[in-house]
């Protein structure tokens, strides 16, 4: 289960900070709190009429990078969210299906990708074989 880092009050990050270390933006995160994937800290210091700034620590800013880098690998934000709630040390099985059902994803986008990819490349060799007649490319697309 994912416990929140309590360091010190100067090792801590703001909002804006924290955001940068995990590469997003500060909207980002804010996204991400209201999907639950990243816990909202109480605002600390303040006068308790709604000032105060809320501060991210160490193990934060690993959830963060973590969310960042499974969605670099093509998982969408409801897997990542189970990932984030396997136990690394008991949940291999689920961990693992949840990769091979995005591996079968991520090889049929390629599939579609590389067949757009054939389609293009035939259009563009058309398109500079006879200058005179109609672009293929645009008579493709208009279709």
């Amino acid at each position: 289960m994912w416990v929140p880092y309590h360091g010190t009050e100067s090792s801590m990050l703001t909002i804006a900070a924290f955001a940068r270390a995990g590469g997003v933006g500060v909207e980002t995160v804010r996204y991400y709190q209201r999907r639950r994937l990243l816990r909202t800290p109480r605002k600390s210091g303040g006068s308790g009429l709604g000032g105060g700034v809320r501060r991210y620590g160490e193990e934060d800013v690993r959830r963060l990078r973590f969310i960042r880098a499974a969605q670099a690998a093509g998982f969408t934000l409801d897997e990542i969210a189970e990932l984030l709630a396997l136990d690394s040390g008991r949940d291999h099985s689920r961990a693992r299906a949840l990769a091979k059902a995005r591996l079968s994803a991520l090889d049929a986008k390629i599939a579609e990708l590389e067949g757009a990819r054939a389609s293009l490349r035939r259009l563009a060799r058309a398109c500079g074989e006879n200058a005179t007649a109609p672009c293929p490319i645009i008579k493709a697309f208009e279709q």
